[in-house]
Formats: C-alpha cells, structure tokens, sequence
C-alpha cells in the first residue's frame, strides 16, 4: 500500500512505542503520594515539559486530554460558559470539532459569526476578523492549517487584531503541529489545540495549551490537569505524546525541505492532468497537503479505483469518512457538490517516498480515466 493519508492519521513512531511500553510499566496513579504514585508523577511532569518546550509554553499551561476534538472543545466551551454569555467568531471551514462546539454554544444562546472563506484558497483574512468583532466578542477561532486544503492561516495576524481589542485567540493547531513551526509566545494565542496522532504519536491522546492567568470552565471537572480535565491520566499515551512532538520538531527543518519537494513533484504530475484542478492556497499551503479536483470524474469511482491499485488517499477529513454529504470545507471554498465528491486529498509524511509519489500519479491517471468513462 503507499499511504497518502498522513493528514488524517500517522503511523506510530517506533521510538515513541518504545517509550509508551516503559510507560505502561510505571502503573501507579499520579496522584498517589506513594512510590507507585511518584514514579507515574514524574513521567507525567516530564511529559508537560516536553510539549511545553516545543511550542514555547510552560508546562503548568499544558491541558493533556483525549485528543484535538477534547482540546477544542475545552478551549471554545471553557471560555464561553466562564463568560457566561457572549459573542464568537470562527470560519466556515474549521475541523467539525470547531464547528460541532460553536453550534452546540449557539443553541445555550450565544451569537457565533461563521467567516467566508476566499474561494479556492480557502484562506481566511486579519480584516475580516476585525471587521467581525464586535464589543460583546468573547472568543476567535482561527485553525492555523486546514486540514483538508492544507491551506495555512495568518494566524499571528489574526491574534493581533484579537489582542489588540481584548478578545481571546484559540488556534486548532492540530494539522500545524509538526508539520510547521508553532511557538505560542510567537503566535499570540490564548488557546492551542493538539492531537498525538497527526505527529507519529499514539491515537487518544491530545493537548490544549491555556495561557497562564486565563479562566477556563472545566467541561470534565476534577483535580487533574489544573483543575481543567478531570480523571486518572492516560500515562503511557500522555508519555507518548509527549515524545512524539518533540521529535517531530527536531525533525522539522529536513523533513519540511524533503516533503516540500515531493509534494511540488506529485501537484505537477496531477495537474499536468486535463481537468484535474488545485484547491487551496497555491503557496501558502502545509507541505504535506495536495487537494485536487477532477472535473468530470464520479468521486466514488475515483477512490475505489486508487484504492485497488493500492493507494490510501481521502476525499476529505477522516471525521467525516462514511458520510453522503460532500466535504463542508470544498463547497464553502466554491466548489459544487459534485465537483467537491470528485476532490482527493493527497497527504504525505515521514515515510512517502519519491518512487511512491510517481506510482500515485500515474495511478491517479489511471483511476482518473476509468472514473469519467464510468460516468460518461
């Protein structure tokens, strides 16, 4: 199989599996005072001190929960319900655990403003924030890169403008984590989403940094995690997590080059292709990440021929694998729904090879051909 779907989930870092086994061994509860309790703590203290050095945090503003649809949803309810009431701002074409949150605030009666994204690129402009904040805004949610277009956000822009007129910034940062540089003090932000699992790190683990001194309402009430996620920690997948980041930064600079290069060589073969069209920014966009159209071609037929030939790829977000609906964030961009069902989502990563690349291509040619005679 040549595996391009690294924007959906990544393999397990062996190294990081390693780690997780001695994990597992120190089996106490962090919070017991004994030995057991002790050795356990200290992995976990460990753990926030390596995500807090790789995105230039402190450890104390390290949230671990279950994953980036936890992290969000921590960061957007926590702010909302410790406010009380209020106003939010986010964009059309967040990840559903965005979107999912706002809608369930906008049902307690809080007022949320879904930004339009620019058609094709996808991206999401300082202006328009601004132009959408009002003097009851509480909160803006901006992804930094979308995990469908790969398209990367002006993020540091956008919490200017929030900073500027006393409004907190949280980032789903869970497709940039690894894949770009992030240094919160940097960005700006208040509030930043991760998930393990989108960094060679196990599945069911994810993080939220919390700037210091901001009030959260906990959505899982407890002692744990500064009061913020309640419940024994999940310490061998906290621990992999932790690794996992910290090597994917080390790696950044190499791997960036590496994959920018692959990907340059599979968008050129692809639309090189009649009809095959790029969505999103042409440049400003993840290295990892091609999201193309094929104009003409019966979307299903394109994916179930890739996948005999032995390529994993995606037509969206893997949160929405399964659904009849084409993706929310191609039709926000322009795109029809049938153009959007006839989109492939080319993720590379750590072990995408150049020989792998042009197999895809010239499966993709070939899948192309097959899925428009089918229809025609």
């Amino acid at each position: 199989m040549i595996y391009l779907d690294y924007a959906a989930t990544t393999p397990l870092d062996g190294e990081v599996k390693a780690a997780m086994e001695r994990a597992f061994a120190a089996w106490g509860n962090p919070s017991s005072v004994h030995a057991a309790g002790r050795e356990a703590k200290a992995l976990l203290e460990e753990s926030h001190e390596r995500v807090a050095r790789a995105i230039g945090a402190r450890p104390r503003e390290i949230i671990f929960t279950s994953g980036g649809t936890e992290s969000d949803a921590l960061a957007i309810y926590g702010v909302a319900l410790a406010k009380g009431r209020g106003h939010l701002v986010t964009s059309q074409i967040e990840h559903s655990a965005v979107l999912t949150a706002m809608k369930g605030l906008e049902r307690l009666g809080y007022a949320v403003t879904y930004l339009a994204p620019e058609p094709r690129t996808g991206m999401i402009y300082p202006e328009q924030v601004a132009e959408a904040l009002r003097p009851e805004t509480i909160l803006v949610s901006i992804m930094s890169v979308n995990n469908e277009l790969g398209t990367v956000y002006p993020v540091r822009e956008i919490a200017g403008v929030c900073r500027a007129r006393g409004v907190l910034f949280h980032t789903d940062a869970v497709q940039a984590a690894g894949t770009i540089p992030l240094d919160v003090r940097e960005l700006a932000a208040d509030l930043l989403s991760l998930a393990a699992h989108k960094f060679y790190g196990p599945k069911g683990a994810g993080a939220l940094y919390v700037r210091k001194g901001l009030e959260l309402f906990p959505i899982a009430p407890g002692k744990q995690e500064q009061g913020l996620r309640g419940g024994t920690e999940n310490l061998p997948a906290i621990y992999g997590l932790g690794l996992a980041l910290e090597r994917a930064v080390a790696q950044l600079p190499q791997e960036t080059s590496r994959l920018l290069t692959l990907r340059e060589r599979l968008e050129g073969a692809l639309l090189a292709l009649p009809g095959v069209e790029l969505n999103g920014h042409p440049t400003l966009r993840s290295p990892k990440h091609v999201n193309v159209t094929a104009l003409g071609a019966d979307g299903e037929g394109l994916l179930l021929n890739l996948d005999l030939m032995g390529v994993a790829v995606s037509s969206g977000s893997a949160c929405a694998a399964g659904s009849l609906e084409p993706s929310h964030v191609l039709t926000a961009i322009g795109r029809s729904k049938p153009q959007a069902k006839a989109s492939v989502r080319f993720s590379l990563g750590r072990y995408t090879t150049e020989a792998e690349i042009e197999q895809a291509a010239a499966a993709f040619a070939q899948a192309l051909e097959r899925s428009r005679v089918a229809i025609s």
